[in-house]
C-alpha cells in the first residue's frame, strides 16, 4: 500500500486533505468510540448488529487515516501560479478544442483533487496522460470507454 513516490498535489487539495484527516481524528474518531461503548452496554456483544456495525466503522475510519496520513508524508504540493513554460505540466489549465471546434477547459492535478465536472483531470487519467509534455498546438488522441477522443491543445495557462 504505501510507496515512497511522491504524489503531487496543489495547494488547495494539500489543505483538503489537512482538514478531511483533522476531521477524522477529532469528530469521527470519537464518535465511534461512543458508539462502541453505548452497544457494549447493551449486553450479548455476539447478537449485537450496533456493536459490529460500529466496529466496522471504526475499522473503515482507522483505513482512512492510515492512507491519507500516507498520503500527506508523500505529499509534495505544487503551486501551478509558480510555473511557466510551454509545455503542459501537473497543474496547468489546458484550453482544448474537441472534434468539433468546441471549447474545453481542464486542469491537470492528482487523482485525489479530481473532477471532471469541475474542470479538474488526474494526470493519471487517459486524458491527462495524454496531454502531459505536449504543447500548444499539438493534437492527441485519447482511447476512452466511449470511444476514441481527439483534441487540440489552444492555450495552456498556469493560474
Amino acid at each position: 500500500m504505501a510507496t515512497l513516490e511522491k504524489l503531487p498535489i496543489l495547494p488547495s487539495g494539500h489543505a483538503k486533505m489537512q482538514a478531511e484527516l483533522q476531521k477524522l481524528k477529532t469528530v469521527d474518531r470519537p464518535e465511534v468510540v461512543q458508539a462502541i461503548e453505548e452497544a457494549r452496554a447493551h449486553g450479548d456483544l455476539s447478537e449485537n448488529a450496533e456493536y459490529h456495525a460500529a466496529k466496522e466503522r471504526q475499522g473503515q475510519i482507522e483505513a482512512q487515516i492510515i492512507e491519507l496520513e500516507d498520503q500527506l508524508a508523500r505529499a509534495q504540493v505544487i503551486d501551478p501560479t509558480t510555473l511557466s513554460g510551454d509545455k503542459v505540466v501537473f497543474g496547468a489549465t489546458v484550453d482544448l478544442l474537441d472534434e468539433d471546434d468546441k471549447p474545453v477547459v481542464y486542469q491537470i492535478v492528482g487523482p485525489y483533487e479530481a473532477d471532471a465536472k469541475q474542470g479538474r483531470i488526474s494526470y493519471t487519467s487517459p486524458l491527462g496522460r495524454a496531454l502531459i509534455g505536449r504543447r500548444v498546438g499539438e493534437e492527441v488522441e485519447v482511447s476512452t470507454p466511449s470511444g476514441d477522443k481527439y483534441y487540440e491543445i489552444a492555450k495552456l495557462n498556469f493560474i
